[in-house]
């Protein structure tokens, strides 16, 4: 037991070693529960801590996150189906994920499509309502300056 590591680095990210594979993989951004899962099953490592697999069992398990094709892990599970370029089910981790969603995001604004702009203006894509909610920045309330401006104005007249 004392030979298992705190720590395990995997797609250049610390995962907590004292953790079972199926929920040290969710650790890993891109990765949920029912594909870790998929992944420590399909690979016989369900219920396996670890910390306590050799640095090439580690190097296996992030190859077959990193490529579930290896796995034959059904198209409907991973988190880029049907991709715009390539037309293939792509399961995409960590940076490149994040580089997909931003490249995604540029691509709606430039088309000048409603998702696109409701991105550029920094509002609720998805149809959520926005009365109580999205309530930050400069788009709350009554503006200072002018609140201080009619409370200078209406003091002026209360003197006359």
């Amino acid at each position: 037991m004392s030979d298992t590591k705190e720590v395990v680095r995997m797609a250049r990210t610390g995962i907590d070693g004292q953790k079972p594979v199926e929920k040290a993989l969710t650790g890993l951004k891109g990765v949920g529960e029912m594909y870790a899962n998929a992944v420590a099953e399909s690979m016989g490592y369900s219920n396996t801590v670890i910390g306590n697999l050799d640095d090439d069992e580690i190097d296996e398990i992030e190859e077959a996150v990193k490529n579930p094709d290896s796995l034959e892990i059904p198209g409907w599970l991973r988190n880029r189906r049907k991709d715009r370029e390539t037309g293939e089910d792509l399961h995409l981790i960590e940076s490149d994920l994040e580089l997909k969603e931003e490249f995604d995001i540029r691509r709606l604004k430039e088309i000048g499509s409603y998702k696109g702009w409701r991105h550029e203006i920094g509002l609720p894509v998805r149809g959520q309502k926005t009365q109580s909610s999205f309530r930050s920045g400069s788009k709350i309330g009554v503006s200072r300056a002018r609140l201080q401006r009619e409370a200078s104005e209406g003091g002026g007249e209360e003197e006359e």
